[in-house]
């Protein structure tokens, strides 16, 4: 039937969207459950239309849903699926949202702007959603504008302990690729035990997105592996600049660790034609095969997103699991 029950009769239930079934489903083996069997599908002029194949009467429902290229649609499709839910009397709704879309739009930088982050956020509390799981948001503010638990994951030990393993006895430095990400390197210095902090200074144009006037290195970097951290990479205009000035400054190798792989274009080409050695980042979204390259390594989110939804339906405590961070 797609859930387990536990001895108070809370049923969990998990749900997949169209977005990155394969996460889905590795998170349900994780946690000994399938996900849901449904109909979903587009009417011809874009609709989409889901229905749950089993009865979600008074379930603890996971709806788990990688909000990729395309965004809008599997935004659209994560609200339908809540309101099926809701109006299929599931008890609790929780959506997983891997990566949350329109993160970057967090605030207003000049006037008439959207703060479309929060409105994701109201949109999911009116469809019907309890409770959000999520992974690294660009900035943790976005945690307040959802009215209800937010349960902030972080991908920090997933990807340092591949670092620490891969990398031992090496002289190393955490580079933030900008001074916004300084917060997250410094987290990353204290977890891969107190290497040198390193920053680009750099400028961006506000009127051009996606683009980035990268101007110099301050910290420790010559003759040492630096670490460039980040939260996601889309075109990697940010990383590559970062890159090319670390290169420039005598570094011995760079790696890059980032959690969200969005890769749009041209970022898989700037990533092979650049000083970059390895690129690691999670499965939070799908990679297809023609963002495949030779220097990406992927890790599996699922046994750290299985965990929360363990703890979140046996109403365990999410922030002690996860080292007080979530």
């Amino acid at each position: 039937m797609g859930s387990i029950v536990a001895e108070n009769r809370k049923s969990l239930m998990l749900f997949s969207g169209r977005g990155f079934p394969e996460l889905a489903k590795e998170i349900g083996e994780v946690l000994g459950v399938a996900p849901t069997p449904a109909d979903a599908y587009d009417f011809a002029n874009g609709e989409i239309f889901v229905r749950f194949k089993d009865s979600v009467r008074g379930s603890d429902a996971f709806v788990v849903q990688s909000v990729t290229h395309g965004v809008n649609t599997w935004v659209m499709e994560t609200l339908i699926m809540i309101d099926a839910l809701k109006r299929g009397s599931a008890k609790r709704i929780t959506v997983v949202l891997p990566f949350y879309p329109y993160a970057r739009q967090d605030k207003k930088h000049r006037g008439r702007e959207p703060i479309s982050a929060r409105l994701v956020a109201d949109l999911l509390k009116t469809a019907g959603a309890n409770r959000i799981l999520t992974v690294d948001l660009h900035t943790a503010q976005i945690q307040g504008f959802f009215d209800g638990p937010v349960d902030h994951l972080f991908a920090m030990d997933v990807l340092a302990e591949y670092m620490e393993r891969k990398y031992a006895g090496r002289p190393m430095t955490v580079v933030a690729p900008d001074s916004g990400r300084v917060r997250v390197a410094e987290r990353w210095t204290d977890r891969m035990g107190g290497c040198p902090l390193a920053f680009i200074h750099k400028t961006r144009d506000p009127m051009k997105p996606n683009q980035v006037v990268a101007n110099r290195v301050v910290g420790e970097v010559e003759g040492r592996v630096c670490l460039i951290v980040d939260d996601m990479i889309d075109t990697g205009g940010t990383i590559t600049r970062a890159a090319d000035i670390l290169k420039e400054s005598g570094a011995a190798e760079i790696v890059v660790a980032a959690t969200h792989a969005l890769l749009s274009d041209p970022a898989t080409e700037r990533l092979k034609n650049s000083p970059i050695s390895e690129v690691v980042v999670t499965n939070t979204l799908p990679i297809t095969p023609e963002k495949q390259l030779d220097k990406l390594t992927v890790l599996s989110i699922a046994p750290l997103l299985a965990r929360a939804i363990r703890e979140v339906f046996d109403d365990g405590s999410v922030t002690t699991l996860f080292g007080g961070l979530s």
